[in-house]
């Protein structure tokens, strides 16, 4: 949510933040872990054209807004020992280890292994646990990708992987770049597979319309499983600041 809110409209009980700014289309967006609903135009946008679109689009948004609020979320994380922690879908039970040493993480039978300094805080495991996660995920959708370019025929500029609260991947289809969460560390191998190639076949299609649906069943035809599958997982535990 980085751009500034310029006004907004209510549908009845929904309140809708609107942002216009310099982009092309229209996105609408419904965002954990209150429902919040937001739609970005294009700058001049004639806000009661806008209006009509979102009354248009009222059904998808309380469908939207039903499955944010009825997501599972992740507790928060205190990295302490046998707290309960995931790496590509199977459970690890954590075990802290002071040690006067570069931090590290290893993965021993059910163990993952979290070696920090004696004086490390709670948020400097984190900072160290996501670094990891980060790393994970950027070197096996490098692999994905250059596996997928070809099939697709397609070619990636950039790949980046952050730590995202509202979506697990974004394309940008005019710089040839897309972005991954770094959480998709924790789901399994299958859904970090989902959504690379979702955001490589936007190179092809921006938009998700029809020709965009097709090409997913084309290369991928079990893309819908592996949506559910990842939609059914947690998602991470923030402090949220809105």
């Amino acid at each position: 949510m980085d751009a500034t809110v310029n006004s907004q409209f209510k549908l009845g009980q929904i309140e809708v933040d609107v942002v216009l700014k310099g982009i092309r289309n229209i996105h609408l967006g419904v965002y954990p872990p209150n429902g919040r609903v937001r739609v970005a135009a294009p700058t001049g946008t004639n806000l009661e054209r806008l209006r009509l679109f979102l009354v248009s689009k009222l059904e998808w948004i309380k469908k939207q807004r039903k499955k944010v609020l009825a997501q599972e979320r992740e507790t928060r994380r205190d990295y302490v020992d046998r707290e309960s922690h995931y790496v590509w879908g199977k459970r690890y039970l954590l075990k802290v280890v002071e040690q006067d040493a570069p931090p590290s993480i290893s993965l021993k039978a059910n163990q993952l292994v979290l070696t920090v300094r004696p004086e490390a805080s709670r948020e400097r495991k984190a900072e160290v646990m996501e670094a990891w996660y980060r790393s994970l995920v950027k070197e096996a959708a490098e692999k994905l990708v250059a596996s997928w370019e070809p099939k697709l025929k397609v070619r990636l500029e950039q790949l980046f992987v952050r730590v995202m609260r509202t979506r697990w991947g974004t394309c940008s289809p005019s710089s040839r770049t897309i972005r991954l969460n770094t959480d998709l560390a924790k789901k399994p191998p299958e859904c970090l597979e989902y959504i690379v190639v979702h955001e490589l076949v936007h190179l092809l299609e921006p938009t998700h319309n029809n020709r965009f649906v097709a090409l997913m069943d084309r290369h991928m035809p079990d893309w819908r499983h592996r949506r559910q599958v990842l939609n059914s997982l947690p998602v991470r535990h923030e402090e949220w600041g809105y």
